[in-house]
């Protein structure tokens, strides 16, 4: 077997076919309402965010796992328009994983997924050689045993790990154990160690698990990240949002990007919020993937939500 090609990012997780549902006003219970459009798009979130890093013109691989149906072959062929190394492992007979995504008046949406139970991906069914031919590791934790399989192997290997997390799947702890940057959704700290205090619980992951850098995303008050040392809190960029689809998903694409190019960590954190913000001007989870150069001018000219009543709280 010949050695996989050296890339910049390796992923290993969740891809989804999402159809997009525009709503001029969110149903209530019991409601029924009509809509005008749907739209199939790709989605995903390791997918997307390694879709996106290889817009950037980083080298991507992505580890995954479908079914043998027509969302199937709409990623890989995105996959291969991308130029991304897609290394998927075909379940026949089953059913790619499907979201279907109601998006409101105001961009915010919500999310309705199936998952076919014989898509779950295996340790046996990556190989070592995926993972430490990479310059770093980006996971979700869904396929939680094989996730903590490919970030012992990273690393074991010095390879920075970037975790997505916002379930607390069977086995996440000892995935943290191996992640360096654990960027996650805002309750996930809470629920994670107990703690209600979100900067309290952020501390307390890091001491626990031993991560460079905790993180909270929080929407348009932007993100919290904890380096061990001091807070970073910064705030989200101000753009007219169509949909907040797949923003989380960008926010880690952006951080990544950043990570690799050896950028301080202040640096960082601004990259990926205006990466994410910029997504949410289009509708679908990349569908506003836009250049460095557009990401960087947004940086400079576009203002930021008020956060100064959101300060980290002190000892």
């Amino acid at each position: 077997m010949t050695e996989p090609q050296r890339v910049d990012l390796v992923g290993v997780g969740l891809n989804a076919t999402d159809t997009l549902i525009p709503l001029v006003t969110y149903p209530a219970r019991g409601s029924k309402i009509e809509y005008n459009t749907a739209t199939i798009m790709p989605g995903g979130q390791t997918a997307t965010a390694v879709v996106a890093c290889q817009t950037w013109g980083l080298r991507t691989r992505y580890v995954g796992k479908l079914g043998d149906d027509e969302a199937a072959r709409l990623h890989s062929r995105e996959f291969a328009r991308t130029g991304v190394d897609a290394r998927l492992v075909t379940v026949s007979g089953a059913p790619s994983p499907q979201s279907l995504i109601l998006v409101d008046s105001g961009g915010e949406r919500t999310v309705l997924c199936r998952r076919d139970e014989r898509l779950l991906l295996q340790p046996a069914e990556i190989d070592r050689a995926w993972i430490v031919n990479a310059r770093a590791l980006h996971v979700d934790g869904y396929d939680t045993a094989a996730a903590t399989v490919a970030a012992q192997w990273a690393h074991a290997a010095g390879i920075p790990v970037i975790a997505d997390l916002d379930e607390l799947y069977p086995g996440v702890d000892a995935l943290i154990e191996n992640v360096d940057y654990v960027i996650v959704s805002r309750d996930f700290p809470s629920r994670l160690t107990g703690e209600r205090n979100l900067e309290r619980a952020l501390r307390l992951m890091q001491s626990r698990y031993g991560c460079s850098v905790t993180a909270a995303t929080l929407g348009q008050e932007g993100v919290l990240a904890w380096d061990g040392s001091q807070f970073h809190l910064h705030a989200a960029y101000r753009v007219p949002v169509v949909d907040t689809t797949g923003a989380g998903d960008i926010f880690h694409a952006g951080f990544i990007y950043g990570l690799l190019q050896g950028w301080p960590l202040a640096r960082q954190l601004d990259f990926a919020c205006a990466a994410a913000a910029l997504n949410c001007t289009a509708a679908g989870a990349r569908g506003g993937i836009q250049t460095v150069e557009a990401i960087e001018n947004l940086m400079v000219n576009t203002p930021r939500y008020d956060l100064a009543s959101l300060a980290p709280a002190s000892d």
